[in-house]
């Protein structure tokens, strides 16, 4: 795709210049933006579905907020693409994850617009609270906003995150960005609840601006906020969990829509005094229509056709060796009852997903909490059952101690 078919983007050289644009005309730029997310990623591969999902986050955050002074804060980093082109990089945007090229995650040596560096999921809140009591400690930096994902949210280090934030009372936003997808469905009593809450009054100053946008979702979008809509009790009939903790909470609004986005983000800026959560929801892949019928399959992708959609992926001489394993532990599994497997959301990754098919009741998914996982493993295997905790050696980092300690 040339430069001049994006005549809007083109015009982008960094998010000052989003300043002077009109509404009509920041949707028109986040049209061009995915269409150069996904040409981008068509010639480098990479982390397609997750990054066409924030397209107009990324624009109406980068719009409202004055980036780089407000620390704009991504968690993993993964779905940065969108961020990276609006920030000064969209030259460099075709050497992603190349040798001398763009980082694949927000890196701070790359631009001063990647505030705190990432890779693993759930540290944004903790990372947003810290600049924000920086900044009420005299530090040069304006608003924190942590963008956070329905599957990063569910790890034991967010609510950590929350609950100190909320304590803390001070002024930090959390976009809560919900495509009920991290790589594979989230899982979890959590994600249950994010898929049906709903807040009778959102937020009691911003009622009325709130107020239809349900009914204005379009579809699915809607039949997603249907389901998520539920009154939650808390002691005195009314409040959500993030209410409870102590945050404004805003949503679920449509993260596609800038007609909404735009009003919510510019009015939680000018009134918020403390901590505020905004429920977006999101399609994983929205806009190119194979990423979004098979969202896990263009999570992260090879170089790929734009017009079809078939990834260039050479075919292998031999089976994988996550294929081998979980076809192996399945046939194990079929003579000794007392094999279970745990995966922290990532069963197709390891392999536990052939086993899950077979014997569903013997596989855990614990969702995006490693050191739960490993310690619930080390649990099975004290009672007599024999668990097998299929975990990324990079994920693994995370629960190191639990295996020093409780394996």
């Amino acid at each position: 795709m040339q430069y001049s078919d994006l005549p809007m983007l083109e015009r982008i050289a960094g998010p000052a210049d989003l300043k002077g644009l009109s509404d009509p005309e920041l949707t028109q730029l986040a049209h061009e933006l995915r269409s150069e997310v996904v040409s981008a990623v068509s010639e480098t591969g990479g982390h397609l579905g997750s990054s066409l999902g924030v397209v107009e986050l990324s624009v109406a955050i980068h719009a409202v907020f004055n980036t780089p002074h407000d620390k704009l804060i991504w968690d993993v980093g993964h779905q940065c693409y969108p961020h990276k082109i609006l920030t000064g990089r969209r030259d460099r945007i075709r050497s992603l994850r190349q040798k001398d090229g763009l980082s694949g995650f927000t890196k701070r040596s790359e631009s001063e617009f990647d505030p705190f560096g990432a890779a693993h999921s759930s540290t944004s809140i903790s990372a947003a609270l810290g600049f924000a009591v920086g900044r009420d400690m005299g530090r040069p930096t304006g608003d924190a906003i942590a963008v956070i994902g329905d599957g990063s949210i569910s790890a034991g280090m967010a609510y950590e995150a929350l609950n100190n934030a909320g304590s803390e009372g001070r002024r930090l936003f959390v976009i809560l960005n919900d495509n009920e997808m991290s790589i594979a469905p989230p899982v979890g009593a959590m994600s249950s609840y994010l898929s049906k809450l709903y807040s009778n009054e959102p937020l009691a100053k911003m009622k009325a601006l709130a107020e239809g946008f349900e009914s204005a979702l379009p579809s699915p979008l809607r039949d997603s906020a249907k389901r998520a809509r539920q009154l939650v009790t808390g002691l005195h009939g009314s409040g959500t969990l993030f209410e409870e903790l102590g945050f404004e909470y805003i949503g679920p609004i449509d993260g596609h829509d800038m007609t909404q986005l735009l009003p919510i983000l510019r009015a939680a800026r000018t009134r918020a005094t403390g901590p505020v959560l905004i429920h977006a929801c999101t399609v994983k892949g929205k806009g190119y229509a194979p990423a979004e019928q098979a969202a896990d399959k263009y999570h992260g992708v090879s170089k790929f056709n734009v017009a079809t959609g078939a990834q260039a992926k050479s075919q292998p001489n031999a089976p994988a060796y996550t294929k081998v394993f979980g076809q192996a532990l399945c046939d194990e599994a079929a003579r000794d009852p007392n094999i279970v497997a745990v995966t922290a959301a990532m069963p197709s990754g390891t392999g536990l997903n052939i086993l899950a098919d077979r014997f569903p009741k013997r596989v855990f998914d614990v969702g995006i909490a490693e050191q739960h996982g490993v310690t619930f493993a080390a649990g099975m295997a004290a009672s007599g059952l024999k668990p097998f905790c299929a975990i990324y050696s990079t994920f693994l980092q995370r629960g190191y101690d639990q295996v020093v300690h409780d394996v």
